[in-house]
């Protein structure tokens, strides 16, 4: 209960505080966006939540708008980011809007990423099931190892095989492990990683990170063993 309490109380505070600091790149975003490709600034995502339940995940939209598109694939369909796009994921700025949804209670801070509608059946089916009991997140282990390591494979197949099974074995880990001090962990690994990405690219930093994320999977393989 306590736990419950502290988190949804963190997330409200540090939401707000996030949104207010980020402000002047929320801006730079939203003119952005409209010079650089017409249509909608904010692109609101169907995602599945605690309990399965549908919301819409805000996000600075970084492609050209296509009514016909769906989120079947794991990778994003680089050939409709325009330029100015391509920066917004690059950096992350496309995330910022995800506080709103932490704001609201839909997402916390951090937590397992929340299923596309498209995927659901594979990303929360059988053992995986048990990841709609808690709330999603922003980050978390599974998005930072997305983040380190997945997004450096383009290919859609070898992302499969090489990336999303990990990814789903860390999103099981952390319901399994959800604490305080692990989520303070998780928090103080994002903001290292995107410092790193910024100054340095790859470091010794991120890959000890990218190597424990590793390690969390292959320790609850030895304890099923």
């Amino acid at each position: 209960m306590f736990y419950k309490f502290f988190k949804r109380a963190f997330c409200i505070i540090a939401s707000l505080l996030g949104i207010i600091v980020t402000s002047p790149l929320w801006l730079i975003a939203v003119v952005g966006i409209k010079v650089s490709d017409p249509g909608p600034v904010f692109y609101m995502a169907k995602r599945i939540g605690k309990d399965n339940r549908e919301f819409r995940m805000f996000k600075f939209r970084s492609m050209r708008v296509d009514r016909d598109a769906g989120e079947h694939s794991f990778k994003a369909d680089t050939n409709r980011v325009f330029p100015f796009g391509a920066f917004l994921r690059a950096s992350k700025i496309d995330e910022l809007p995800q506080l709103l949804n932490c704001l609201v209670g839909d997402m916390a801070i951090i937590g397992p990423r929340p299923a596309s509608k498209d995927q659901v059946s594979v990303v929360r089916a059988g053992r995986y099931s048990v990841v709609s009991t808690v709330i999603p997140g922003l980050s978390g282990p599974s998005a930072l190892y997305d983040y380190i390591y997945g997004d450096t494979i383009e290919d859609e197949i070898e992302y499969e095989e090489l990336v999303l099974p990990t990814r789903l074995e860390l999103d099981r880990f952390y319901v399994s492990h959800i604490s305080c001090g692990f989520d303070i962990k998780m928090i103080w690994w994002t903001v290292l990683c995107i410092l790193y990405s910024f100054s340095h690219g790859e470091s010794k930093a991120t890959n000890k990170i990218l190597e424990e994320l590793k390690s969390f999977v292959a320790e609850e393989a030895t304890v099923k063993g």
